[in-house]
């Protein structure tokens, strides 16, 4: 799951839109929509929200990715990002593979698991749970 489209999905079901809406407004199918919601055991990941800003986007890794395979260095990839040297550093130690090479896609994906807390939401383990609470928001229509 890419946080770029997951989270405006989940931001609209939170808004009160039916499944299909949420997912037609992020350029997805209803099906991918309910995959989402199941994967999360119904319950909006905390990680990726209002993170702007503070985070690196993807497009600042891949602005990274292109710069340093052009061969720039640390402190002139920082100056056109608006960025601290010392996070442009640290972004390619912690995601660069076993040769030094980064990839943005990779860099992206590390992160976003690194985010994540290690404890499982309670939904997600427990199916039986899960299931009454889809029961339950199905019977007063949250859930279409």
């Amino acid at each position: 799951m890419i946080s770029e489209v997951v989270q405006p999905f989940w931001a609209a079901v939170q808004r009160g839109e039916f499944i299909t809406e949420a997912a037609e407004s992020v350029g997805t199918y209803r099906e991918m929509g309910g995959r989402w919601i199941a994967a999360a055991g119904g319950v909006r990941p905390r990680r990726g929200r209002d993170l702007q800003g503070r985070y690196l986007s993807f497009s600042e890794r891949e602005e990274i990715a292109v710069a340093r395979a052009a061969g720039g260095s640390v402190r002139a990839i920082a100056r056109r990002l608006g960025r601290s040297p010392a996070t442009v550093s640290r972004e390619l130690r912690r995601n660069a593979d076993r040769r030094g090479e980064y990839r943005a896609t990779t860099a992206h994906a590390r992160a976003w698991e690194r985010a994540c807390r290690p404890k499982p939401a309670k939904l997600v383990v427990n199916t039986r749970l899960r299931a009454a609470r889809i029961s339950d928001s199905a019977a007063i229509g949250t859930l279409t």
